[in-house]
């Protein structure tokens, strides 16, 4: 399997997307893998992360974002579990984790009820291995509107108020298992 292949499948017709989604992708692999690197003594799946990371963001397909290509039905915030819907069609079930999970720094499901997000309560949006954690902490560094900008852990930090403050504190967390 080639990540590439998938999503270029999925952004058929929609070139602008598939340049959105190729960049974003392979800065969140390369930095998933250079912080991988730096730790072998965790004994991640480099193959995993790296073909994870690429594949992550596919469900912004079927999303509404003008400002990013995406001209689907639904709003950007179910694009995780949209996207592990796809991965597990194509018979990708642990790739599908990391896309269902990468949201904000996970997603509590007392949050997504108290914000009223639409998104199924039957699923676990919140990393759980060590791959899911550091391909959606590496995920945090890079936006899909300044696509060649990595952003500074401080500002990553601001940016993740919105998720509450449980995402800031995974976030520092992370932070020192993984830099």
């Amino acid at each position: 399997m080639k990540p590439i292949d998938l999503l270029q499948r999925y952004c058929q017709g929609n070139e602008a997307l598939l340049e959105v989604l190729t960049v974003h992708s392979r800065k969140v692999a390369d930095k998933a893998l250079k912080l991988a690197a730096k730790h072998p003594e965790l004994n991640l799946d480099l193959k995993f992360v790296e073909e994870a990371a690429l594949l992550h963001d596919i469900g912004i397909v079927r999303c509404n974002a003008p400002s990013i290509h995406c001209y689907g039905e639904y709003p950007y915030v179910c694009h995780g579990y949209l996207g592990a819907d796809i991965l597990r069609s194509e018979g990708l079930p642990q790739h599908a984790l990391v896309a269902e999970r990468h949201t904000g720094t996970g997603l509590q499901h007392d949050y997504i009820v108290e914000q009223g997000l639409p998104l199924p309560l039957d699923r676990l949006y919140e990393p759980v291995s060590l791959e899911e954690q550091l391909i959606c902490y590496a995920d945090k560094y890079y936006s899909k509107t300044h696509l060649y900008e990595e952003k500074s852990p401080e500002r990553v930090e601001a940016s993740l108020e919105k998720w509450g403050d449980a995402s800031a504190e995974r976030f520092r967390a992370w932070r020192k298992i993984f830099d």
